[in-house]
């Protein structure tokens, strides 16, 4: 039996005819797509089946689209898959809420078949994959593996989202430089890729939030971005939980 080598895409979405419309469109752009029209029968079809993405809407009848997101990011077998959320809901509240449950990306409805193309091909090629690069990035107490999308902190792993893996592990290679938040989605994300400002936010606190009491290491530099350092000598009170306005922590 010949197993297929397309890339496997979950659509998770209860409006039928845009189901369908999605899967149709993703088939001619050479991926093995299938569809459930309920939070509770996608949620089964990603636990089993471990796609290489899913595109997942907000409000879904039995699980809404967050708590389909939350369970997949506690899963181990399906945390790193990458999740692109779609949301009729504009508000800035809605998005951050979808990011804050582990989506790495999101699209507002309407929206154009061409640019959740695109955001897929985006995120799918900023999924973890074996190189012959160097397999771990090191700064401090925090590893990350390359190869496994692991990340070790004093040496116990903590889940991170496939965004927040790229952020953080650019900021780690950037060796204590000051990166703006146009290069840490130019690095983390791949050129051409457009998310706001306030979305790599979220993410940032995220990754704070997770790293617990290291979360120092990670300084907010005012006017310019963020930048990552293992010099304690270097968390000055009054600068080390730094955030610009407007960001959650």
């Amino acid at each position: 039996m010949k197993i297929s080598t397309l890339k496997r895409i979950v659509v998770v979405e209860d409006e039928a005819d845009l189901a369908d419309l999605l899967a149709y469109n993703l088939q001619r752009s050479g991926y093995d797509v299938s569809t459930a029209n309920s939070g509770e029968v996608g949620l089964r079809t990603i636990l089993e089946t471990a796609p290489d993405l899913v595109v997942l809407d907000i409000m879904l009848p039995q699980l809404s689209g967050l708590e389909v997101a939350r369970e997949v990011r506690t899963n181990p077998r399906t945390a790193a898959i990458p999740i692109l959320m779609l949301t009729a809901k504009a508000a800035e509240a809605d998005q951050l809420a979808g990011l804050g449950m582990g989506a790495d990306d999101y699209v507002t409805k309407p929206f154009s078949m061409k640019v959740v193309i695109a955001r897929i091909e985006a995120l799918l090629r900023r999924s973890p994959n074996v190189t012959n690069e160097s397999q771990a990035v090191l700064c401090g107490p925090v590893e990350a593996d390359l190869a496994t999308h692991r990340v070790l902190v004093d040496g116990e792993e903590i889940k991170t989202t496939l965004t927040e893996f790229r952020l953080l592990v650019a900021l780690m290679r950037a060796k204590g430089k000051a990166l703006s938040r146009y290069e840490l989605m130019s690095r983390a994300m791949g050129p051409g890729v457009m998310v706001t400002t306030r979305t790599i936010d979220v993410h940032v606190a995220a990754i704070r939030k997770k790293l617990g009491q290291h979360s120092p290491m990670i300084r907010t530099i005012r006017g310019v971005g963020y930048r990552m350092t293992d010099r304690p000598e270097e968390f000055a009170p009054d600068e080390a939980g730094e955030v610009e306005a407007g960001e959650q922590v």
